[in-house]
């Protein structure tokens, strides 16, 4: 048999030529980790209403999100649900984001937020607004939310109160109030009808609650507000009728009934606005989201208490109403609207 023989020249450049093959071998998966895109995050938006309805806030928070350097598309990718004011449809909707799954939920209004409470208690939840989170049982308290939720909140039920004792201020003379709420959301609409009442009493006031859990069912509930004859009306604090403010704003000229709503109410045609700056507080909601994407826990992070109110008058709806606003309010408003 031929037997072959290599050199020692041969043989340093076969061993180094192994040697180049192992390390080639073992620095392989290393090249490739190197080469992998880093993981882009995913938040889920949680809308209770509409985005049209909702353009101003969503708008506001996705500035917020970009003032941090996310860019939608390149390093955020941001996916949105809304129920449409249906209410009934935000477990289904927070469910589906949960299992996409997202690396973080936004929510938007205290129904929105609760639902996507009960469907997960691990995912962190930032509410890009909510009625008093404490009183509804979102969180155990402000400085220190525990689970995973945080995010701002404001306290829901005194500023629809606040409105009540604006009305009676601008309108000595009315006795006869009605309260119009969205049964389907029981956490903000209980406590608010509560505070309402505690003002109405020294106000001398009766109250008259009604209900109307979408747009379809204003026309009837105007009538029969009509029928009672009331003497103005308060549009509690909700989600679905923020968002169709403007159709209740309408109808209440068309009934000729002085009423009062969150600020943009005014804003929309009603008489009296008063409340919070919500865009403000939903570009809030992006801090959060980015302490949270670099390693934040919700439970560590303290809730945010809106203290600015604005208060604006419609003097337009004033005049077409037959009324003079006294010029003690006047002089207090934030925003006249000619």
């Amino acid at each position: 048999m031929r037997q072959f023989r290599i050199s020692n020249f041969e043989f340093r450049i076969l061993s180094i030529g192994m040697v180049i093959l192992v390390l080639a071998v073992l620095a392989a998966p290393l090249v490739a980790n190197a080469q992998q895109p880093a993981k882009v995050p995913r938040i889920g938006f949680l809308g209770a209403t509409s985005e049209a309805g909702q353009r101003p806030q969503v708008e506001a928070f996705r500035q917020g999100l970009r003032d941090l350097g996310y860019v939608e598309g390149q390093n955020l990718i941001a996916e949105f649900r809304w129920a449409r004011g249906q209410y009934e449809r935000l477990p289904a909707l927070a469910a589906e984001l949960v299992g996409l799954p997202v690396d973080l939920l936004v929510t938007h209004g205290t129904p929105g937020t609760w639902a996507a409470k009960r469907t997960t208690t691990t995912m962190p939840i930032v509410m890009a607004i909510s009625g008093d989170a404490v009183a509804s049982g979102l969180v155990a308290s402000l400085p220190r939310p525990g689970g995973n939720i945080t995010g701002s909140t404001y306290f829901s039920p005194e500023v629809s109160a606040k409105g009540l004792e604006l009305l009676k201020e601008a309108l000595p003379l009315i006795r006869h109030v009605a309260v119009l709420v969205n049964p389907d959301n029981p956490q903000v609409t209980g406590p608010a009808v509560q505070a309402i009442a505690r003002i109405a009493g020294p106000l001398k006031l009766e109250l008259h609650p009604f209900e109307a859990r979408g747009p379809s069912e204003f026309e009837s509930v105007f009538a029969a507000m009509a029928k009672q004859r009331v003497d103005a009306l308060v549009v509690a604090d909700d989600s679905m009728l923020n968002d169709n403010r403007g159709g209740l704003a309408a109808l209440g000229v068309k009934h000729r009934l002085p009423s009062t709503g969150i600020k943009t109410y005014a804003e929309a045609g009603g008489l009296i606005g008063y409340g919070v700056n919500f865009p403000e507080i939903f570009r809030r909601a992006a801090v959060f989201v980015d302490k949270i994407l670099k390693g934040a826990k919700p439970a560590d992070l303290p809730v945010e208490q809106a203290t600015k109110f604005v208060l604006v008058l419609n003097l337009k709806t004033a005049k077409a109403l037959g009324l003079t606003i006294p010029q003690s309010i006047l002089i207090r408003a934030d925003e006249v609207i000619q």
